[in-house]
């Protein structure tokens, strides 16, 4: 039998979104560990305006302000400058970060 725990830990991903594979299987893995998720949605379309974009970015933001801890998901080790705002961003919030991949010394 499965017991959801009171609070279930809340888990915010953080990465490019061109590893969709990678984001859902850690979405999976992570929802049978019982967490809840928050993920970042792709957007496709040929050119985003601007101001969607920064309206996405900080929508981000706030799903890290939410969680509990913030899961990088990295193949390869491959973070992007969008990704390191997100991990500073919930560093200075004291936000637990953790990586799929561990990044290169000096990459977190």
């Amino acid at each position: 039998m499965f017991n959801v725990p009171v609070r279930p830990k809340v888990v915010c991903l953080c990465g490019s979104l061109r590893f969709g594979r990678e984001f859902a299987s850690e979405r999976m893995r992570l929802t049978l560990d019982l967490a809840i998720v928050l993920a970042p949605e792709g957007a496709e379309a040929p050119v985003l305006d601007p101001l969607l974009v920064r309206a996405l970015g900080e929508l981000h933001l706030r799903r890290i302000d939410l969680a509990d801890e913030v899961r990088i998901v990295n193949p390869g080790g491959y973070i992007g400058e969008a990704t390191r705002r997100e991990i500073a961003y919930a560093n200075a919030l004291g936000k637990l970060v953790t990586y799929l991949h561990e990044p290169a010394i000096g990459e977190s």
